[in-house]
């Protein structure tokens, strides 16, 4: 691609093009943005080159030949990269006569490259420093056959009709102001139900498995995240301080600090613990403008956030009870696939090697006594302690990093936190950082998309929309409507003087589960007939009998 970029737009400059999990890249420095029909011939000249097949000629040359090399083609990128390396030599490939920087291996030849297609343009920083200059980022993808490349590119074009950011404006359910912010997201009422609805289940199920429900302030004084490291190990995701009173005060990137400091109101025993802290704590971290991304990537966020306070013979069975709960919610929102990771201690950590040994094998067992296949990831544990993360599958069979648990050796000692023991002695408590959803924001991304907005009925704005066919059919309409709204249904009455084809067609686009259509047979017989979104009909109910069936609907969480 680089070769035929350079062969049709001689004066732009190449700079890094790596191989990606989907695909590849290569960044460009043009003064011309390039366009869709420049991807077209950038394609088919690319298509020239590999008729030719060429070979892929290796050569092994010293940074200073290379640097000298580079400089002579007016190539200042590569000239920067190579001075970056620290072996006295490089390896570089030509082939038909466009040299470029490589460590290899490459294919023998051009030809054997076979179905690829050029996929999109995007900015990109230099070196992904906005300090930088803009460069000009291709995507491309490549298989063996036309077959896995149709399948990849069918995959793709279904990924564009899941995009949360299209659906959520078609089903007005959130958006952003650019004279708010990027990256602050507005709840739009449909939205809201969604949210407010998986808040609600939250809640509850986290009172019924002895979760204390907390609320805690957005900012803190300055010296609270010095204290718990945040300032000095995490500061580039924080905002700048403000200052109140001559005080200086912070945004909170983190909720554990105000748990903490709840923990430590009062002398605590070692009868209390486990001790379960819950919050739906909204956070603020800096991300620059570039990775910002509708749901996904946002600069302020709630976590479903949990801290539990116990003993060291207390990790294995909290760290089960976490696990069983972790996927009791994920399944219940309809993911039953994912992978799990088990990280382990890394090169720098606090706590002793003993405590870690110990814990990470608490981790273990736990995993193991749930039978659950794991991975493990060696060093990848956080500097204060071990940790599970757990990857959820949506529809397409994307992997999404929500649901994590950690174990913390290092905040307990920060904050001298401490519990009296059997022995009258103080101890210190272990502390789990638990998320089950990870941010609400990103996870009701992620439901967009694994649902593709057909929402399940108990999640969904609006559950039922009672169709009138003629004005006549109005008074039962509005005795249905009634009726299904004092039973606690999210209901919509279409009454309006339009076609019944017109009003199907606008509740289906707003992809309501199911529609109560009226006409003279209905009103006749007091029964309603049900049409799902699907196009299935069903029915005929009794308004009690549909209600009973909604009922069982959202009891289940169908």
């Amino acid at each position: 691609m680089a070769h035929a970029v350079k062969l049709l737009f001689p004066d732009t400059k190449v700079a890094i093009g790596p191989a990606i999990d989907d695909g590849f890249y290569y960044d460009f420095d043009r003064a011309e943005p390039f366009t869709p029909e420049d991807l077209s011939k950038i394609e088919t000249k690319m298509k020239e080159i590999i008729k030719k097949n060429s070979p892929f000629v290796r050569k092994v040359v010293s940074r200073a030949e290379a640097i000298a090399l580079f400089e002579q083609m007016g190539e200042a990128y590569k000239v920067e990269l190579v001075e970056a390396i620290h072996d006295e030599t490089v390896s570089l490939y030509d082939e038909d006569g466009f040299v470029d920087l490589c460590r290899g291996p490459h294919v023998l030849r051009t030809g054997r490259v076979k179905a690829f297609k050029l996929l999109s343009v995007a900015g990109a920083y230099w070196r992904g420093d906005a300090k930088n200059r803009m460069l000009q980022r291709i995507y491309g993808t490549s298989f063996e056959t036309k077959d896995e490349l149709k399948a990849y590119l069918d995959f793709l074009e279904e990924v564009k009709k899941r995009d949360h950011r299209r659906i959520g404006r078609e089903l007005d359910l959130f958006s952003t102001d650019d004279e708010i912010g990027s990256g602050l997201i507005l709840w739009h009422p449909n939205g809201s139900v969604i949210r407010r609805t998986i808040e609600d289940f939250w809640r509850d199920e986290h009172v019924k498995a002895d979760y204390q429900i907390l609320y805690t302030p957005h900012i803190a004084q300055l010296k609270l995240w010095e204290r718990s490291g945040h300032w000095q190990f995490y500061r580039e995701n924080m905002y700048e301080p403000m200052e109140i009173d001559d005080v200086a005060y912070e945004l909170k990137p983190m909720n554990c600090p105000f748990h903490i400091s709840i923990y430590k109101s009062s002398l605590r025993s070692y009868r209390e613990l486990p001790i379960r802290y819950a919050e739906l704590g909204t956070v603020y971290r800096y991300e620059k403008s570039g990775v910002l991304h509708g749901l996904l990537r946002v600069r302020g966020f709630t976590q479903d956030d949990a801290h539990i306070f116990c003993r060291e013979d207390q990790i294995e069975n909290e760290i089960r009870k976490i696990l069983n709960f972790t996927l009791f919610v994920l399944n219940t929102f309809g993911f039953e696939s994912y992978d799990i990771y088990l990280s382990t201690q890394p090169e720098k950590f606090v706590g002793t090697p003993e405590i870690w040994e110990c814990s990470t094998e608490a981790l273990k067992r736990a995993l193991e006594a749930g039978n659950l296949p794991h991975h493990i990831d060696e060093g990848g544990g956080a500097f204060y302690g071990p940790k599970i993360d757990i990857k959820i599958k949506d529809a397409l069979n994307r992997s999404w990093q929500c649901s994590t648990i950690q174990l913390d050796f290092n905040n307990p000692d920060r904050f001298d936190m401490n519990y009296r023991g059997s022995d009258g002695k103080d101890h210190r408590p272990i502390m789990i950082h638990r998320a089950l959803m990870g941010s609400l924001e990103r996870f009701f991304g992620i439901l967009v998309e694994h649902y593709a907005g057909n929402f399940p009925v108990w999640l969904t704005p609006t559950q039922v929309a009672v169709l009138t066919i003629a004005e006549r059919h109005e008074p039962f309409a509005q005795e249905v409507y009634q009726q299904l709204r004092a039973q606690g249904f999210r209901v919509q009455l279409d009454a309006d003087n339009e076609k019944i084809g017109f009003k199907i067609r606008r509740a289906t686009m707003k992809k309501i589960p199911y529609l109560v259509l009226l006409g003279d047979r209905e009103v006749e017989e007091r029964k309603i007939t049900v049409r799902k979104r699907d196009g299935e009909n069903i029915g005929p109910y009794t308004i009690e009998e549909f209600a009973g069936f909604l009922s069982e609907a959202v009891r289940n969480k169908q």
